[in-house]
């Protein structure tokens, strides 16, 4: 075992055995690995990186918590607002994937950059750009209270074959407030896309409107069902928010009777499919672990449109048929049963469907609506699809929730299918879409799976995607943060539920800065956080005007994500 890899393990031993009495904020380095997209941080049984809290103890301190290309992650830059100096945020020396830079050196107004190109040496004198910031506290929006990521079939099935200490580490790094802080899972009724094979309830016997068979969870469900426990008392979580969503019925409920293709509900099964989703219910409440939310069913146009390339379980509605659907079945069925607290969100498909999903349902019922609590989309069109139809669905239905239920890279056709570990431009287009989703009103986001394999799997169609955190699954002793984790905790780990949006402008925005971006919120005990990208290839100089606090300079390194905390 190397030195360093000896002194990682005796801080981190020495952390973990302090007691909680002396109060000591959790601060355990990445252990950074080179890969050949990047970096990520490595974690093993005994070790494993992690940040507490940070703590603003007066109103003169400012935190700036650093994540970058070349190596910073969750880096904790401390300052004295009260000195009237800058906050500089110290990097690596910066690495461009065209070129080597040997030096940054950065004076009061410009960049000076050593660099060298295969056999010439060049030097380039680029100005750093100065952004102004102007943030109104009394200026507010939605609040945020959603994090979270799926347990889906391949999650369980990876979590199981690694040791205990692994297991942990995971559920640590992902729920706990030293890790990213999730608060919730989406999980399936029944099977889905990353499960070993499609499955449901109820398979046999065919034709049974009663579900005589559909007494008891899956044995699947049962191992998630102690994997979360497990979950939550390694994060000490009192309470896990679950929401869940059906993929397909059997498949004798189906007009195609298959798991996938051109299908959907058979109209005599309406009411049989409605009860399917309450007994779900009623059963994990009797395993104590209840479900907050139900969506009306994943990507319904699968089973319409989309067959021509998924393959995975699905099931078609069109907005008119689930407008049916939800009217006279399932919302009577759940609002007038025990459960009746239970949220209910629809949609759950791509951006491109808003809000026109919602206004064919309202001219299908005109009630139908009034049984939705929120609206569910996914990611994996936004950056081809405008946020103005979320903009336009949020202005017609202003009183419901709004939620990105899914996201993952790695699916398109012109993308590397599976993990690309390390890739910071992957954590790049999280950091974008975190942030305008936040800035069009979303009140939370819900990631793809938690773990992945080296591969992007497994699963029973060879469905290849990246993820957050990816397991070694052929040594089964470490896992790799990606750059994606901590772009997501960014968000996640610094907002606490109830933080509320508040309004941050950049004030001098031209097309120099279309690599910027920043959202703020308001947290609970009044403070103030920040999330600031710098996607340039050079440093940015940042001039906040608070409405409250007044002028806050910073000084950001290039190609990073900064969480900005202060009162």
């Amino acid at each position: 075992m190397k030195f360093k890899e000896i002194l990682q393990c005796f801080l981190f031993a020495l952390i973990a055995g302090v007691g909680a009495s002396q109060e000591i904020q959790v601060e355990i380095p990445c252990n950074l690995r080179e890969t050949s997209h990047g970096s990520v941080c490595v974690c093993n049984s005994t070790y494993c990186d992690y940040l507490g809290q940070p703590e603003l103890t007066d109103n003169s301190k400012i935190v700036v918590i650093s994540s970058s290309k070349d190596g910073l992650r969750f880096k904790q830059t401390v300052g004295d607002l009260s000195s009237g100096k800058p906050i500089v945020v110290e990097d690596q020396p910066f690495t461009d994937e065209n070129f080597k830079a040997d030096a940054i050196v950065v004076d009061e107004n410009r960049a000076w950059l050593q660099l060298s190109n295969i056999s010439q040496r060049l030097f380039i004198n680029s100005p750093v750009s100065t952004v102004r910031i102007s943030v109104k506290r009394e200026k507010r929006f939605q609040n945020v209270s959603v994090f979270g990521g799926a347990f889906t079939g391949t999650v369980s099935h990876l979590l199981k074959k690694l040791p205990t200490e692994l297991q942990d580490h995971i559920y640590k790094s992902y729920f706990h407030p030293d890790g990213i802080a999730y608060n919730t899972i989406r999980m399936s009724i029944g099977g889905c896309d990353f499960d070993l094979e499609p499955w449901a309830y109820n398979e046999l016997p065919r034709n049974d409107k009663k579900l005589s068979n559909f007494t008891a969870l899956d044995p699947r469900d049962l191992q998630k069902i102690e994997q979360m426990k497990r979950l939550k008392t390694v994060a000490k979580m009192d309470e896990l928010k679950i929401m869940a969503a059906a993929w397909s019925a059997p498949t004798w409920m189906k007009s195609n009777e298959r798991w996938t293709g051109f299908g959907t509900l058979r109209s005599e099964y309406y009411q049989t499919w409605a009860n399917y989703h309450l007994k779900f219910l009623e059963l994990m409440q009797a395993k104590n672990m209840p479900i907050w939310a139900i969506s009306t069913g994943n990507e319904p146009l699968n089973g319409v449109i989309g067959f021509f390339f998924v393959h995975f379980m699905s099931m078609g509605w069109t907005p008119w048929q689930q407008a049916i659907w939800l009217n006279d079945n399932l919302g009577p069925t759940i609002r007038n049963s025990a459960h009746s607290q239970v949220l209910i969100f629809g949609n759950d498909d791509q951006r491109y469907t808003y809000p026109s999903w919602f206004r064919k349902m309202r001219s299908s019922r005109g009630n139908s609506l009034s049984y939705l609590d929120g609206l569910a989309v996914h990611w994996y069109w936004d950056e081809l699809i405008g946020p103005q139809t979320i903009e336009q669905a949020h202005t017609e239905m202003p009183d419901k929730m709004l939620l990105n239920t899914e996201s993952c890279i790695g699916d398109k056709p012109w993308q590397t299918h599976g993990p690309e570990l390390g890739s910071w431009q992957r954590g790049e287009s999280y950091m974008r879409a975190y942030t305008q989703d936040f800035r069009y009103n979303f009140n939370g986001w819900l990631d793809w799976n938690l773990v992945l394999d080296e591969q992007g799997g497994p699963n029973y169609i060879n469905n290849f995607v990246d993820a957050p955190i990816i397991v070694n699954a052929s040594s089964r002793n470490e896992f790799y943060k990606q750059p994606i984790y901590y772009a997501i905790g960014h968000f996640s780990k610094f907002l606490p539920e109830e933080s509320v949006r508040i309004e941050t402008i950049l004030e001098n925005q031209t097309n120099l800065f279309t690599q910027l971006s920043v959202v703020g919120f308001q947290r609970p005990d009044g403070s103030v956080a920040l999330i600031i990208y710098n996607g340039q290839n050079l440093p940015v100089e940042v001039a906040l005007n608070d409405s409250q606090r007044g002028a806050i300079n910073l000084r950001l390194p290039p190609r990073s994500w900064h969480t900005v905390l202060y009162k």
